[in-house]
């Protein structure tokens, strides 16, 4: 399935050269964002169920709560970038930067199942075990694009492009799963 077609899309720019001094602090660096993310992360855990109880038995996704979502899921995007390295820009908490992220506002009457959300979690059951097995590997990949960019000012393109593609298959499970703004069944694929 191509990226334009699912109703979740995800890029990031990849720049040419990268920043050697910030690359090798970021890990102290990230510690301010990282604490605003996970705060907000625990926010929006306790939002979700609303919005499964709205869509089951309201058949309601108020747009104010979509842009809420996307604009948490964005900035989830944004951080988790700048940690693994894939950009170099301190995230910032409401502008796009180079992280692109956008979901299609859903119409619960034609295109949402009203009782799906009650089982979509246990159908995405096969996107977790695969997508914990690409992030142990993308851990592996993240250390040597950070070895690669402190030594040689780069990140390779095959692990950009692989990191991007798991950050983007995460994101199509996590809008099918827990942000029920699709029914359409995430694809296997990194694309």
């Amino acid at each position: 399935m191509d990226n334009e077609i699912y109703p979740v899309r995800f890029s990031i720019e990849n720049k040419p050269s990268r920043d050697r001094l910030s690359t090798l602090f970021r890990v102290f660096v990230s510690i301010p964002i990282i604490v605003v993310y996970f705060i907000f992360t625990k926010l929006s855990n306790l939002i979700i169920f609303p919005v499964f109880l709205m869509i089951v038995f309201q058949r309601k996704y108020p747009k104010w709560w979509f842009d809420f979502n996307l604009s948490l899921s964005q900035f989830s995007a944004r951080v988790m970038s700048y940690f693994c390295f894939l950009v170099d820009e301190y995230p910032s908490t409401d502008q796009e930067q180079s992280v692109h992220l956008s979901f299609e506002y859903p119409n619960v009457d034609t295109q949402l199942h009203q009782f799906l959300p009650l089982i979509k979690w246990l159908l995405a059951l096969p996107h977790y075990i695969v997508l914990a097995l690409l992030m142990v590997i993308g851990l592996f990949v993240s250390t040597l694009s950070w070895f690669s960019v402190l030594f040689t000012g780069h990140y390779p393109e095959r692990f950009f492009n692989y990191q991007v593609g798991v950050c983007r298959w995460c994101l199509r499970v996590e809008a099918y799963a827990f942000l029920l703004i699709t029914d359409e069944y995430p694809p296997f694929s990194l694309n």
